[in-house]
């Protein structure tokens, strides 16, 4: 990598039903050149060698063996969620790449909908709104 250039992060998409939010891609392009699954599939040569870490959300990209000897400077894949299940660790440490997650992220969430659940199970709000 020459100096000044950020690293590239690989996501699934930018936007789109399954891709990085468009506000939360700004954020990430202060850091990294984002790279889209398609634009590496279209220049895997070029592209592969700049992408140092991957974004996984909603469990997408999909982390095979193919994918990791395509990414030769692969350092990490950040995972935006709970637990690394969906993610084979074995396969992926043995490329050398760390697995990181965010395991609190949806904590508060979590807690807000099972006690908006209670409240309307408790009221019965939701025979009311039928």
């Amino acid at each position: 990598m020459a100096a000044g250039e950020v690293p590239g992060l690989l996501v699934l998409d930018v936007g789109g039903p399954h891709g990085v939010l468009e506000g939360l891609a700004a954020l990430l392009r202060k850091h990294f050149q984002l790279v889209t699954m398609k634009e590496l599939l279209e220049n895997k040569r070029e592209l592969g060698r700049r992408i140092q870490a991957v974004f996984v959300f909603e469990g997408r990209p999909s982390i095979d063996r193919e994918l990791l000897q395509s990414l030769p400077s692969l350092k990490v894949i950040g995972n935006a969620g709970v637990g690394v299940d969906h993610l084979d660790l074995a396969l992926i440490s043995s490329f050398g790449v760390k697995v990181t997650n965010t395991p609190h992220a949806v904590a508060d969430p979590t807690a807000d909908m099972g006690m908006a659940l209670m409240l309307a199970s408790a009221r019965r709000l939701v025979e009311g709104n039928v």
